[in-house]
């Protein structure tokens, strides 16, 4: 049996033409306020290169993004959550480009705590949130954090008052570890809170949080980050961690997702980063994305602005990437980069193909992370099969027809995961990587989609 690898760094895609440089452009965009502080930074830089050329973008929350999106009142739009199916049956041959990765922390305003790193479980969190705990001296809460004088205190909720992709990711996550937030309240962008007060935008509720002492609310990272407020360590998925929201620890989240992403034309309803496994993995990341129709002519008459939008997207979500970590922001990995690229060459306006690209297959960066997390144990066996399954699926690795021999064993070889470690660190060859990959096949333990 033989498996071609292609050698890697063969992608090559053409960047989409520079804005027009004798023509003021204004290109119009609004939506969510979770990646708002990155595509303010974003909208500064790329004027720098661009001067001529003004990303205007409102943050009025993923609910106010869909709805224009939808009425085709701007050129793009963001949010935090993918269109629903009916969204999606409302604004056809929508694309959604992703474009960072965040994570939804837990601040709070208690004086008497440390400035942060307060411990808190999901279902601890959920009961906050029901109004089922109300003191901050709760035995719920104070029995994890046995090394903290809380307060006799009454605890003050701070949520979102406007729709919102932050409160659906909080909200989804909810539902994962409370059945009782399932039943009552649910998920989405707005719901029925059963109490608390209300701010607009991440904006609203940090200043919310900041003001008044003893409360708690959801706000993306950076907007703690910005302000000083402290954010609480939250259980991991598989309950042996606090962990602190953190780059590396978003990151961890989001390791090994590229294999299971759909492309940017098909839905994204029910993507999520959400409770992923792995010791420091980060419970409330999530993806955000950029929403703009395959056909710009339903949003523009103007082919500078169509043009201007494709340049400026592709450079987010390429060059764009290098200032995510200055303000806390996980860059999405090659391979999603890719998954924007392709869905930008599916843009056209007045029948043109604004983005053309030549690809070829390679073996993506995060395929010798995977290997290299996997050979370290930060990942599971399951994710790293999923990065393998990715590479035959894309035909990157091309296997012919080939039968297993009936093993019987179900576990991966600790010599395995030896060659991905020294492949990750570039010790031995892709060959001899390959070897192994082989062997998995040969026993039934990698099955070939």
């Amino acid at each position: 049996m033989a498996i071609l690898l292609i050698p890697a760094n063969s992608i090559v895609f053409a960047e989409p033409p520079a804005p027009n440089p004798s023509k003021q452009i204004q290109v119009d965009g609004a939506g969510a306020s979770f990646p708002f502080p990155l595509i303010d930074l974003w909208r500064v830089e790329y004027n720098k290169l661009y001067p001529n050329v003004v990303l205007n973008y409102q943050s009025i929350g993923s609910g106010g993004g869909v709805k224009n999106h939808i009425e085709k009142t701007i050129v793009f739009g963001a949010s935090d959550a993918p269109l629903r199916p009916a969204e999606m049956d409302a604004a056809p041959n929508t694309l959604h480009i992703p474009e960072a990765i965040g994570a939804v922390t837990l601040a709070y305003n208690v004086p008497e705590t440390p400035e942060k790193g307060l411990k808190l479980t999901g279902s601890v969190i959920a009961d906050i949130f029901l109004g089922k705990i109300t003191k901050w001296n709760d035995p719920a809460i104070a029995s994890l954090n046995s090394d903290v004088d809380l307060p006799d205190k009454s605890i003050v909720v701070a949520h979102r008052s406007d729709g919102s992709g932050t409160t659906f990711v909080f909200t989804s996550y909810l539902v994962e570890v409370s059945d009782e937030w399932d039943e009552v309240v649910g998920a989405g962008k707005s719901v029925q809170w059963p109490g608390g007060i209300g701010g607009k935008g991440n904006e609203g509720v940090a200043q919310v949080i900041k003001s008044t002492p003893y409360s708690i609310g959801y706000i993306e990272l950076a907007y703690a980050f910005q302000i000083g407020i402290p954010v609480a360590f939250v259980q991991n998925a598989d309950g042996t961690k606090f962990v602190e929201p953190t780059m590396e620890s978003i990151s961890s989240a989001s390791a090994g997702a590229a294999p299971t992403l759909p492309k940017s034309h098909e839905s994204w309803y029910g993507i999520s980063l959400l409770n992923a496994p792995g010791n420091n993995s980060y419970p409330i990341a999530t993806f955000t994305y950029l929403l703009i129709y395959e056909n710009l002519n339903k949003v523009t008459n103007d082919p500078d602005t169509a043009r201007a939008l494709m340049h400026a997207i592709h450079w987010i979500i390429t060059d764009g990437q290098k200032f995510n970590e200055t303000l806390l922001y996980v860059p999405i990995s090659d391979a999603v980069q890719n998954i924007g690229k392709e869905g930008l060459a599916r843009v056209t306006f007045d029948g043109e193909q604004l983005y053309q690209y030549e690809k070829q297959s390679t073996i993506p960066q995060w395929i010798k992370n995977n290997a290299g997390w996997w050979a370290d144990g930060q990942i599971d066996d399951s994710s790293f099969v999923q990065g393998i399954q990715f590479l035959i699926k894309e035909g990157i690795m091309v296997i012919p027809p080939t039968e297993t021999t009936g093993s019987s064993e179900s576990e991966v070889p600790g010599w395995i995961k030896n060659n991905a470690g020294w492949w990750a660190a570039g010790q031995i060859d892709d060959n001899t990587f390959v070897s192994g990959i082989q062997y998995l096949i040969k026993v039934g333990i990698l099955l070939i989609p």
